[in-house]
């Protein structure tokens, strides 16, 4: 790691999902469910299991998932109801995200010792009712309050995804800083994607990606541009804290 990656960086900006808490395998179990009776309502064909659909569509929404299945097959749809299909994807995640996850007393800590140091936002594909099951359940509500969760699906004029970088760029401007100010911190390349797209350094954390992937996922984080890659919240924190007791 490099002490000059942090310098004049006053804000963290976290994704969530697989960041925060391990909620990606659970949230394809709920979401995979929905994905294959949206199929079967259109007649689009494809492996739709969870597994396949992690591993393929990790960082994306389910509005972009969708979509990029629908252009693949030649197949449109009214928009209302696939407004309508989306409604009950993030119910039905959020729901089953709420009763699986558990509280995270190791994140919580380290995010209480950043803040002290940082400004912390969470910078999300995923909508605002399911960030807001997942902090509840993961008791990271009271170091991330609603007032600094910005979402890909819910907080911009037009609804996308990462790696899409248009969410990144809404938190900068809502949030009154520039790209140099901020150091985003993601798990999946397509979130990696997303905030180095917007000009904004990005660390790489892959303490929840199962441990059979985790070198493949080091090694394509590293291609996209990340600066630099941690195991753990213990180790990016270490980081962190030291850079900024480090005299400017």
């Amino acid at each position: 790691m490099s002490d000059a990656i942090s310098a004049g960086v006053t804000t963290l900006l976290l994704d969530a999902d697989g960041t925060l808490f391990p909620s990606e395998e659970p949230a394809f179990v709920a979401s995979a469910e929905v994905t294959k009776d949206f199929a079967a309502r259109f007649g689009l064909t494809g492996n739709f299991e969870p597994e396949h659909l992690r591993r393929t569509t990790t960082g994306k929404n389910f509005r972009t998932t969708v979509g990029e299945l629908l252009a693949r097959q030649g197949v449109a749809i009214d928009d209302d109801e696939l407004e309508t299909w989306v409604e009950r994807e993030k119910t039905e995640v959020s729901a089953y995200l709420g009763r699986v996850l558990e509280p995270r007393p190791d994140v919580r800590a380290c995010l209480t010792a950043l803040s002290r140091e940082y400004r912390l936002a969470v910078v999300s594909s995923s909508a605002l009712t399911r960030l807001a099951a997942c902090f509840t359940a993961s008791g990271l509500d009271a170091v991330l309050p609603t007032d600094v969760r910005f979402s890909a699906e819910d907080s911009l004029p037009i609804p996308t995804s990462k790696p899409d970088p248009a969410v990144y760029r809404h938190a900068l401007r809502e949030l009154g800083i520039g790209p140099g100010q901020a150091l985003a911190v993601e798990d999946s390349v397509t979130g990696a994607g997303s905030a180095v797209a917007a000009g904004i350094t990005t660390a790489g954390i892959v303490g929840f990606v199962p441990s059979d992937e985790r070198a493949d996922r080091i090694e394509a984080l590293t291609r996209c541009g990340v600066a630099w890659v941690v195991e753990s919240w213990p180790e990016l924190t270490e980081h962190l804290l030291e850079t900024a007791a480090v005299p400017t």
